[in-house]
């Protein structure tokens, strides 16, 4: 056992190559990598794993928390997706604060995702615009949508806002053992 996931072995991450401890959330991770490559038309250099994010709470507390994938075309982060386990509905709000916070403009496009469904948001609104995993973008769609997008920098007032809420949901309402969280304190 390493922290509280329960590691079955190891497994190859299918876009690194890298070897990572097998665990349930890795195996959903690599089926939604799967996806992106077999169903939606992604290739290996479009999606970037584990990116990292330093966030900070409203007592100068900071952490990395990572985004599991992020979705770049022609040089312009459209997309991210987000797993949990559980409920969607959860992941939602942290999910549009990282999108305000890995770029300097707000990325158009939320996935949230447990690995079984998928909630794909509007990134400025958060308005949920479809449902599934079958719903996810394909890289054309992605493309078009890309096309009209409005990449507007994000204020550091609302960077400072949207790293608290993040450092909120996935700092403080972290498990301690949790390995995913490196908290910098």
């Amino acid at each position: 056992m390493d922290g509280h996931h329960l590691i079955l072995g190891k497994l190859t991450d299918v876009l690194t190559g890298e070897t990572l401890p097998d665990t349930h959330d890795e195996r959903y991770r690599q089926k939604l990598a799967h996806l992106l490559l077999e169903d939606k038309g992604y290739s290996k250099p479009d999606i970037t794993s584990r990116c990292e994010l330093v966030v900070a709470a409203a007592d100068g507390r900071r952490a990395i928390i990572r985004i599991d994938f992020k979705i770049s075309l022609s040089g312009k982060a459209g997309m991210i997706l987000k797993y949990g386990p559980g409920s969607l509905v959860t992941r939602q709000r942290p999910a549009l604060a990282a999108a305000r916070l890995l770029e300097p403009y707000q990325i158009p496009l939320v996935v949230v995702s447990n690995g079984k469904e998928a909630d794909i948001l509007a990134g400025a609104s958060g308005k949920k615009l479809s449902q599934g995993l079958a719903a996810i973008p394909a890289k054309a769609d992605l493309e078009r949508m890309m096309a009209g997008a409005d990449f507007g920098a994000v204020s550091p007032q609302r960077a400072e806002m949207e790293a608290r809420i993040l450092y909120a949901f996935e700092v403080d309402g972290s498990c301690p053992c949790d390995d995913t969280v490196c908290r910098l304190e």
